[in-house]
């Protein structure tokens, strides 16, 4: 193989650009090996969870403004979607924003949600769904979402409620403790309405009636998490679901997860041994 020869007078950002276009070949080469790899040789995830952690971060390491790296971050979710549909991957959840995200800069959140009913439009539009069966769900609480952006989302989720091919939920307004906690609260109201004394749900009660009521009901609990932006903790991404997930923790900012990254997550979950306490 012949050596890639770098010319002499080049700036800094032109030398960047020139050794991407010159590795491009090989990185391409090594992810179509890697795609095979993954793909025909292991066990892959049926429910994969996915914290897309990093996009203010990676706006702020470039010199963009922080919407701009929710825009980055929006693009990449749908980068990712079709990773996993070429896996036929068949459960996605993407959590895009948690009820502690409320608490950010008027001005953050209101994009977030302009950008949320943007990418619900969007994708109701985009061929790729329709033909792939996508079943969209919003899992939640999105209460006081502008009605703009609860309109675009519930006619995606309406649209797509009868596909059977991939089920992706996207976790928006979502925390795992009011989660949990709302699940309880809901099971208590239907105990109380059947007549049951406190003493009678009490002695009843088991996981799966809590079970029934969490907003991942009906499907499996996610097999596999993957968070981004090198943060180690879950911060409450599906607690209930996730007791014997397995977890792979990735330094690059959401925005810059490639599907190198991506395969080589799934590769990592392929090599271990899941005992799930036994």
């Amino acid at each position: 193989m012949s050596s890639i020869v770098i010319p002499k007078s080049l700036n800094r950002k032109s030398l960047i650009n020139f050794w991407e276009s010159a590795t491009q070949p090989i990185y391409w080469f090594y992810e179509k090996q890697l795609f095979d790899k993954v793909k025909l040789t292991g066990a892959l995830p049926n429910h994969i969870g996915i914290i897309m952690d990093g996009n203010r971060r990676f706006a702020k390491t470039i010199g963009l403004d922080v919407k701009a790296g929710h825009n980055y971050g929006a693009s990449k979710a749908r980068e990712v979607l079709d990773w996993c549909l070429e896996l036929d991957i068949k459960h996605v959840t993407l959590w895009g924003f948690s009820t502690e995200n409320k608490g950010r800069k008027p001005e953050e959140v209101s994009h977030l949600h302009s950008l949320f009913a943007q990418q619900a439009r969007d994708l109701l539009k985009d061929e790729r769904l329709h033909r792939n069966k996508v079943k969209v769900r919003v899992i939640g609480d999105i209460n006081d979402f502008p009605e703009d952006t609860k309109e675009a989302l519930s006619k995606m989720e309406e649209a797509t409620k009868d596909y059977d091919g991939m089920h992706l939920n996207i976790a928006l307004g979502y925390g795992g403790r009011e989660e949990i906690l709302g699940a309880v609260k809901q099971l208590l109201l239907e105990k109380t309405e059947q007549g049951k004394t406190l003493e009678q749900i009490s002695a009843e009660l088991c996981a799966e009636d809590v079970q029934r009521f969490l907003y991942t009901a009906g499907i499996p609990d996610p097999d596999f998490v993957i968070r981004t932006s090198g943060e180690v903790r879950l911060s409450g991404f599906l607690l209930w679901q996730t007791a014997y997930s397995e977890f792979y923790f990735c330094d690059a900012f959401w925005p810059s997860f490639r599907k190198l990254d991506f395969l080589r997550a799934i590769r990592s979950y392929q090599e271990r041994n899941r005992r799930f306490g036994k």
